[in-house]
């Protein structure tokens, strides 16, 4: 079997037993999931071209801690987050939203009232107290599950539900009278 068809759990394996070349795989496969993570925490492609590098090391360094407990991307994930809290000393002001917010129509006036609302959003959730501000970044931007985020942040999944709903209350209050208010994907 090569390894493109292996699990991710497998190809760990044959790292920790000496076939360091497969962590390539794992590199290949996670890059641009970890380079968004370091874009919302930077929103800076260079800076976040570097902590992509610096998250795949750091998991490579500890690929022994990893138990197998749970699926090797939520441990990736939660190597990647912890990275970005330390880089950036916990404590950050802005956010970073999907860079397209869907729609059927393409125009130049639909294009431009979509980076309005992306702008307005990004202010709204990075003005969100830090708890909220997480749970909304990892589960709509990052689409983890609530259950993913609290392997990964430590809360639990009720809180987690419960960080979410405040603070989908918060950013509607926050967009209300806005052209982001019709904006429902929050």
């Amino acid at each position: 079997m090569d390894n493109e068809n292996r699990t991710d759990e497998q190809i760990v394996k044959q790292v920790l037993l000496g076939v360091i070349d497969n962590f390539r795989v794992i590199v290949e496969r996670y890059q641009k999931k970890i380079f968004g993570i370091g874009m919302r925490f930077f929103n800076n492609r260079d800076d976040s071209y570097d902590f992509t590098q610096e998250v795949f090391i750091r998991a490579f360094e500890s690929l022994s801690s990893y138990a197998g407990r749970a699926p090797f991307r939520y441990w990736l994930t939660k190597v990647a987050y912890n990275h970005g809290i330390n880089r950036t000393g916990a404590k950050r002001t802005e956010s970073e939203v999907p860079e397209e917010i869907p729609s059927g129509d393409s125009t130049p006036e639909t294009r431009h009232v979509r980076g309005e609302i992306r702008d307005m959003l990004m202010r709204a959730v990075g003005a969100l107290p830090e708890r909220y501000r997480i749970c909304v970044e990892l589960y709509f931007f990052m689409g983890l599950t609530y259950g993913e985020i609290g392997r990964i942040t430590g809360y639990p999944v009720n809180t987690i539900k419960s960080n979410v709903l405040r603070a989908k209350t918060m950013l509607r209050d926050e967009l209300k009278g806005t052209i982001a208010e019709d904006y429902n994907e929050l």
